[in-house]
């Protein structure tokens, strides 16, 4: 095998490399748009009938789709501009280099710990809050306008935070790491009109950030005490503080880590009970 043999070999995996990784972000990055993953599923039926038009002779068919298929892009660019827009800015605040921090277990637990700590002082005593994980998707437009805080992350911070009349109260805390970043971050509002009218707007900017980014939104309600979770363009709505942890923990647990070990976390959790107590 020549030397040019093997770098051709080499810029052709390359070449196949950067197409699947290309394509794996942008399908990563609609899997939450609806009116994306809708035009998606349009396109592909599209050429599908194209196929069978051309398989059996359709002529009058196979004519129509291939205006359809000659200016349908340029219509859909012009429609759906919006929706366009926020993908490939879902892309843009993706974190190639994974330059977020990657918590150990012990930081892990630690997190858990007092962010549960403080969700059951906030649940007991109905104070509202939005708390924002950033995960491998960069929230920095978001920190840019809030108040910094950039504080370990510890319950009492948070229960000073959201309590009521405080000046950061109605904005929501963004933690990186095991850092609160800052507090007082404004979030678009999610438009989806399957969202319960029951829901305000911090079940709204919740939804809103989970659908636009892969960070996890927690959310306690002002009005019910009611706590839930937004990840992944969708929204666990009044959960037990027992599901709420289970499910942070596991959405905070790194794809690659099999086990989580969360027994000290159970230890810390029904120490949190027994002061509550």
């Amino acid at each position: 095998m020549t030397l040019q043999t093997i770098w051709s070999t080499f810029t052709k995996i390359i070449d196949i490399s950067l197409v699947w990784l290309m394509f794996y972000y942008i399908l990563k990055n609609i899997k939450n748009n609806v009116k994306m993953v809708l035009i998606v599923k349009g396109i592909f039926l599209i050429i599908v009938i194209k196929v069978i038009s051309n398989i059996l002779n359709l002529y009058t068919i196979g004519l129509l789709l291939e205006y359809i298929l000659e200016w349908g892009p340029l219509a859909i660019i012009v429609i759906f501009q919006p929706e366009i827009r926020n993908v490939l800015e879902s892309i843009g605040r993706t974190q190639l280099l994974g330059r977020h921090k990657i918590l150990t277990v012990d930081e892990r637990e630690k997190v858990v710990y007092e962010i549960m700590d403080a969700v059951e002082y906030l649940k007991k005593n109905r104070i509202g809050a939005l708390i924002v994980i950033e995960r491998d998707m960069s929230l920095q437009e978001y920190i840019t306008p809030a108040t910094k805080v950039y504080a370990d992350l510890t319950s009492p911070l948070l229960g000073t935070i959201f309590f009521p009349n405080s000046p950061l109260h109605d904005g929501g805390v963004i933690i990186q790491g095991d850092r609160i970043t800052c507090a007082g971050a404004v979030f678009k509002t999610s438009m989806n009109p399957a969202i319960s009218k029951r829901l305000g707007t911090r079940h709204r900017a919740a939804l809103g950030i989970a659908e636009e980014t892969d960070a996890i939104a927690l959310v306690v309600s002002e009005e019910t005490g009611k706590i839930s979770i937004a990840v992944d363009g969708e929204l666990k709505y009044n959960l037990s503080l027992d599901e709420f942890r289970m499910t942070l923990v596991e959405e905070l647990r790194p794809k690659t880590e099999v086990f989580y070990d969360a027994d000290n976390t159970d230890d810390k959790d029904q120490e949190s009970g027994d002061l509550n107590e």
